[in-house]
């Protein structure tokens, strides 16, 4: 796939504008030598080092809110959100709630829905994103937060949601309460976006639509960055237009090779809040890519950056683990560890089974979907009795 030159175009004459506007922009250009005006391709735009979430809070708390970076006047500013940290993001007024009204559309849903919204509308952006978008895409918004099971359940009953906004284990609850208050005739949603979860999550969706008659759509966005990418009925997630995606090394922030896991760093077209080269502490890998390497396509989440380990120069990734239960018969749990040995990097995977399973098929399929997802072999596959509860799946014991 080709993606447009203008989007270098526009990057190099937004963060120039916005250099001059923001001093802490301008300063984080001047110490990597980053002239943003001369920014043509993404060979230009990765020669600055990428920035991680954590360094901007540390910027922030030396020049609160914003530590120099917001590149408009305050009277522009529609909202700041607070995220975990606390990190302050000011939201512009863009009306499609921040690229999200793509997920709506994708999914068919507009005019004559009702939609029930159950993220949170306080501080954090979910809430107000979702209801922004839903209606730019013309669907019909209940402001429904958090909790009141109940309530939340009649509401559903009462106005004929079709649409559910919500965290997957929230959305179970209320179609249960809604069934079993109302019976099944009372059921009316045909569609439901929900969070992502680690864990066997495509697994459980697949479950949800069969059991509840919807369809399922989920997005990747972030708080600093709106819509990154949104399903669209195809494998993973389709990169949103306005955003050059890359999946990078999280040490050297180097762009990594096709369809290997890496961090992914998103620059926005747009700098009103400048987001370029924003190492987003997410990992995943790049199902398409365009001719220079940025991505059009990205696989679901694997996990965050800090929690992978380096074995034997690959970064071994939470999910990977997640991938072997799913993928070994009459496994229940597992976990890697990692240890050095005559200067070798050892992998070794413990696994738990249900009572009756076979043990030597499950030690052979955990050995070959490890291989598959992690793209290294497993040195051991030990059949354990038990892991403790809430056992990391990875544990680097490298060091000691």
């Amino acid at each position: 796939m080709e993606m447009s030159d203008d989007i270098y175009k526009d990057i190099a004459q937004a963060y120039a504008a916005a250099a001059e506007k923001a001093p802490g922009l301008k300063s984080r250009f001047t110490a990597a030598g980053f002239d943003p005006a001369a920014v043509t391709s993404v060979a230009d735009l990765s020669r600055l080092p990428v920035m991680k979430k954590e360094e901007l809070l540390k910027i922030q708390r030396e020049n609160p809110p914003f530590g120099g970076f917001l590149a408009s006047d305050l009277k522009d500013v529609g909202r700041i959100y607070v995220s975990p940290g606390p990190i302050f993001e000011p939201a512009l007024s863009d009306g499609g709630g921040h690229g999200l009204d793509r997920l709506f559309k994708a999914a068919g849903v507009g005019p004559g829905d009702i939609i029930l919204n159950t993220w949170m509308y306080h501080l954090v952006p979910a809430g107000l994103l979702f209801d922004e978008a839903a209606q730019a895409a013309g669907a019909t918004v209940i402001p429904g937060g958090v909790g009141n099971t109940e309530l939340q359940a009649q509401i559903i009953a009462e106005t004929g949601v079709t649409s559910i906004c919500a965290s997957t284990a929230f959305f179970l609850t209320l179609a249960d309460k809604v069934i079993e208050t109302y019976g099944r005739d009372a059921w009316k949603v045909k569609t439901a976006f929900l969070g992502g979860e680690m864990g066997d999550w495509m697994a459980k969706r697949r479950r949800i639509e069969a059991e509840y008659g919807v369809s399922t759509w989920a997005a990747y966005a972030t708080a600093d960055l709106g819509l990154v990418a949104y399903e669209d009925g195809g494998e993973g997630y389709l990169v949103h237009p306005d955003r050059v995606v890359q999946i990078c090394d999280p040490v050297s922030g180097e762009q990594v090779a096709h369809g290997e896991p890496g961090e992914v760093v998103v620059t926005a077209r747009d700098a009103t809040w400048p987001m370029i080269r924003f190492g987003t502490g997410d990992s995943a890998f790049a199902l398409e890519s365009n001719a220079d390497g940025t991505v059009s396509r990205i696989s679901a989440l694997q996990g965050r950056v800090g929690a992978a380990v380096k074995v034997r120069e690959i970064f071994v990734y939470p999910r990977v683990v997640e991938e072997v239960v799913i993928g070994t018969p009459g496994a229940k749990a597992a976990q890697a560890v990692v240890t050095r040995e005559n200067d070798r990097d050892m992998i070794r995977l413990s696994l738990v089974l249900e009572d009756g399973a076979d043990a030597s098929a499950a030690e052979a399929a955990a050995a070959d979907t490890f291989k598959l997802h992690a793209r290294i072999r497993a040195d051991e596959v030990n059949i354990v009795s038990e892991l403790p509860e809430n056992a990391e799946l990875i544990v680097n014991q490298k060091d000691r």
